[in-house]
């Protein structure tokens, strides 16, 4: 029984470029569930990357389509358009993780003031982050005026804010360097800003080196969050001194290269996504230097919610979220892609990395 209705965006699981919509009819709701009306969510490089580990990392379990097909997970808004669940009113709104598609029928469970979670079979063994809806309503990061940033910005921000927990909490690996490749990317940028506000608070804190491509270096170094900006081309200007690599991009060439340039000065390697999923995958060899760990945001956030409970996860990212906003409006620039081939093509160029970094894209099917 599906829980996904109306026009639905299908991505090739094995060949990323082949999509194609699809539309599913509508169908009675059970006792408990409710569907949403999905209004519009944003689409960035890291929805790229769920698509690129979307086997890895179990992104496709969420929304199924058909057999080799699934459909990439997206953060927006949906409203409550039917409800058989008296918890759940009709025109509520929920921000959260929805399919690209008009409709999507979830059963709320652990239902509080603030969210409430889909107990869906199919999600009950998948990271509880992810099957989280908000009720904006109660939503100490909600604002009307800031949707569009909230659905570009929120979901990277939050693995940034991780990412800067996750490091000082391990005293930097006592490195006197973080390394961030694909330093124009908006985890990235976000990531800086945090390791950035935090250093500005304490009085001490590494250094925080940006890597880009050489189009987008002056961006970067306007964003005036990295200490020192390089292309790819001039990694050798990089100072060998004891050092942290997050790498954003997933190019294993860069990575080598970098690795391989920073060597026994590099405490410890970071991967966090794959803006550059078409070289992903291309073999490195072995790599000088320690072997790159994954960073998976659920795993630190689930960790913290335990430490700190819900609420007070919620808050202390609630008080970094909103300077990393107040900066983020100098520099973004929100554009809305309306109607089926509009999003077809879109989609298209973010894979095929096409899209500037000013650019902060919103879809409406």
């Amino acid at each position: 029984m599906s829980t996904i209705i109306g026009n639905q965006f299908w991505v090739n699981r094995s060949q990323i470029l082949d999509t194609q919509w699809q539309q599913l009819a509508s169908r009675e709701l059970a006792e408990g569930e409710v569907e949403l009306a999905i209004k519009e969510y944003a689409f960035t490089a890291n929805n790229v990357t769920y698509a690129v580990m979307g086997d890895m990392l179990q992104y496709w379990s969420f929304f199924p389509a058909a057999e080799n097909y699934g459909m990439v997970p997206v953060w927006g808004f949906a409203e409550v358009s039917r409800s058989r669940n008296s918890a759940i009113k009709e025109g509520e709104k929920l921000y959260g993780y929805l399919p690209m598609a008009e409709s999507l029928i979830v059963k709320p469970g652990h239902v509080s003031e603030g969210s409430f979670i889909d107990d869906m079979p199919h999600r009950k063994s998948l990271p509880v982050i992810y099957n989280q809806y908000i009720r904006c309503a109660q939503d100490p990061l909600y604002s009307e005026e800031t949707e569009a940033l909230q659905m570009l910005l929120r979901p990277l921000f939050t693995t940034s804010f991780l990412l800067q927990d996750f490091f000082a909490e391990r005293d930097y690996c006592l490195a006197e360097q973080v390394v961030m490749s694909s330093a124009s990317s908006k985890t990235s940028i976000g990531t800086a800003f945090a390791f950035w506000q935090q250093r500005e608070q304490n009085g001490s804190g590494p250094k925080i080196i940006g890597l880009s491509s050489k189009a987008n270096v002056e961006f970067v170094r306007g964003l005036k969050l990295y200490d020192e900006v390089y292309s790819y081309d001039d990694l050798a200007k990089i100072k060998r001194i004891p050092s942290v690599l997050i790498d954003f991009a997933g190019n294993a060439p860069l990575k080598a290269d970098i690795h391989s340039h920073l060597n026994d000065q590099l405490e410890y390697s970071c991967i966090v996504g794959a803006s550059h999923w078409d070289q992903a995958a291309v073999e490195a060899g072995k790599l000088a230097g320690p072997e790159p760990e994954l960073f998976f945001a659920p795993t630190q956030a689930q960790k913290r919610m335990q430490e700190w409970g819900p609420k007070g996860f919620a808050e202390k990212l609630a008080v970094v979220w909103q300077s990393f906003i107040k900066h983020s409006e100098a520099w973004l620039n929100v554009e809305y892609v309306v109607g089926q081939d509009e999003i077809k093509q879109s989609y298209k160029n973010m894979v095929d990395g096409k899209v500037k970094p000013v650019q902060g894209l919103i879809y409406k099917l």
